[in-house]
C-alpha cells in the first residue's frame, strides 16, 4: 500500500520549490524572467525529473524559455544537488505547461456562452 506522501511526491515538491527560488533569485538569463515551475514529475527511481514551467504571459512563445532552461540545466542541477537531500540529483527535462492558456480559453468559452444575447427581444414594439 502506498503511503499518503511518498518519497517521490516529497522530493518532487522540494525540487519544485528549489528550482523556483533559483529561477527567481539567481538566474541571470533574460529569457528566464517571469518563468515559474508549475509542477515536477519524478520517475519511479527518482533519476529523471520532468519539470513543467509556465510564463507570465500565457500567449508567449515558450521556445526561447525552453532554450534558456536547457542552457541553464547544468547550473540548475548542480545547485539543486546542494539543496536537496538525495543520493542522486535527478536529470532535469523541461516541458511547457499550457494549462494556464487552456484555462483562459475555456473561461472565454464559458463567458461567451453565459453572456446574454444582445438582441432586443423584450416583447415591446
Amino acid at each position: 500500500m502506498a503511503r499518503e506522501f511518498s518519497r517521490q511526491a516529497r522530493l518532487g515538491g522540494q525540487v519544485q520549490r528549489v528550482l523556483n527560488e533559483l529561477l527567481r533569485f539567481e538566474s541571470k538569463d533574460p529569457r528566464l524572467e517571469g518563468v515559474s515551475v508549475s509542477s515536477v514529475d519524478l520517475s519511479g527511481d527518482l533519476s529523471v525529473a520532468k519539470v513543467y514551467f509556465s510564463t507570465l504571459s500565457p500567449d508567449a512563445d515558450p521556445a526561447p524559455v525552453l532554450e534558456g532552461l536547457k542552457a541553464a540545466g547544468g547550473f540548475l542541477r548542480s545547485r539543486l544537488g546542494r539543496e536537496i537531500r538525495s543520493r542522486r540529483v535527478p536529470e532535469l527535462r523541461f516541458a511547457h505547461d499550457d494549462s494556464v492558456a487552456r484555462g483562459f480559453h475555456l473561461s472565454g468559452l464559458i463567458a461567451d456562452t453565459a453572456a446574454p444575447e444582445s438582441g432586443d427581444d423584450d416583447g415591446e414594439d
